[in-house]
């Protein structure tokens, strides 16, 4: 069965929520539960063993502290479309009332309401949106009383295996929190923005999750043991459908990195949108790099991002960049293209290496150096990026 990633909107108001495809190509803080230093248990082990914090707060409490921290600071979202309704989850950024959801749950809005835990409702205006973070920033006029920002923790500092909670409103039951770990880091997704030549621009540094995320989830956040929200929920990968054709969560989530919202977000405030970094070039896809296809290019590492395409005119042709066109081999692949290993002297094993970082560190105008292997030679090329078109 054909495997897909969903992006989590929500339909009417009837259906209450509804799944987009995509398929892959890319508070104060509260007490950290740290490793057990007791264990609560009768002198036989039994299966009612609670692990207990250094602070003395069993996970349970925990959890439920972070909770009843963090929830006045999410919001249920109600938008009303030419096309029905929809719905969707937030979570205010600041004391003035932004709020950050996702683009697609806001795409083609008339009317969004924002719903608070308290009981308060507001309709909100739409600030700015990113089609390729899908990320969005509304704003309402409410009381000080009802705005909440929502501490944000730092997504570098993640690692595999850690718990993340994730709280929405997942077919419309509102403040549902779901609880889980991090199940995987640097995953690279396409983004809701073509490029000009027909292909998609990319999103990286994705966080996989297995918290469970489903349709109305969308925008809401995904938050550390600490209360602190280290990514914004976006999509499922799922083989499990509806009979409308809805994706329901498979234990598979996806979640922008809240470093990336760092990014974005004060631009959309300031000027409604974001401009990346662009280097104008087309890749093979990490998962391609099979031992066999590695052999039949002839490429003499088993890492690296190997070059497709490179946009007439773009930043990577000016540098000096070789895309592949030479000869076509039995798997479909062309021969001839470079082979980036490493950017800014920072290896570069998978394509989201090689975006994670720009995103991350670079803006239009801005300068690199990219290691190619081409055939036997290794070459430093220097590439003076340009906003994405």
């Amino acid at each position: 069965m054909k495997h897909n990633v969903r992006i989590l909107v929500a339909i009417s108001v009837l259906i209450l929520a509804s799944l987009a495809c995509q398929a892959i190509q890319p508070a104060a803080a509260l007490p950290v539960l740290t490793s057990p230093t007791a264990v609560v248990s009768s002198p036989a082990p039994t299966a009612a063993t609670i692990l207990v914090s250094s602070d003395g707060l069993s996970q349970q409490d925990t959890l439920a502290s972070l909770y009843e921290s963090v929830s006045p600071g999410i919001v249920f979202i109600q938008v009303l479309t030419a096309q029905g309704g929809a719905l969707g989850t937030g979570f205010v950024y600041d004391d003035q009332g932004h709020i950050i959801t996702n683009a697609h749950v806001v795409d083609g809005q008339e009317k969004i309401e924002v719903d608070f835990t308290s009981g308060f409702k507001a309709y909100a205006t739409l600030v700015g949106t990113d089609l390729d973070s899908d990320l969005a920033v509304i704003k309402v006029d409410a009381p000080a009383s009802e705005l909440h920002p929502l501490p944000m923790g730092d997504s570098k500092q993640l690692k595999v295996g850690q718990s993340v909670i994730a709280i929405g409103n997942p077919f419309g039951l509102s403040g549902t929190m779901t609880y889980g770990i991090v199940s995987a880091l640097g995953r690279t997704q396409d983004s809701n923005r073509q490029a000009a030549g027909g292909g998609t621009f990319s999103v990286a540094d994705m966080i996989q999750t297995d918290a469970a995320i489903n349709p109305g989830n969308s925008g809401g956040p995904l938050l550390n043991i600490k209360g602190e929200v280290v990514g914004v929920n976006r999509s499922i990968y799922t083989n499990t459908t509806t009979a409308n054709g809805e994706g329901l969560n498979a234990g598979i989530g996806f979640s922008i990195p809240i470093n990336l919202v760092k990014r974005v977000v004060p631009s959309l405030i300031n000027t409604g949108k974001f401009e990346y970094p662009y280097m104008g070039i087309s890749a093979l896809p990490s998962d391609h790099m099979s031992l066999s296809v590695i052999n039949e290019l002839g490429l003499k590492s088993m890492t690296g991002v190997y070059i497709t395409d490179v946009v007439p005119g773009g930043p990577a042709q000016k540098a000096g960049m070789v895309g592949s066109g030479v000869s076509t081999n039995s798997q479909g692949f062309q021969t001839g293209g470079d082979l980036v290993i490493a950017i800014d002297g920072n290896p570069v094993k998978v394509y989201d290496d090689l975006i994670g970082y720009l995103v991350d560190n670079k803006s239009p105008g801005d300068t690199v150096v990219l290691t190619v292997l081409r055939g036997d030679k290794k070459i430093d090329l220097t590439l003076t990026l340009t906003k994405r078109p």
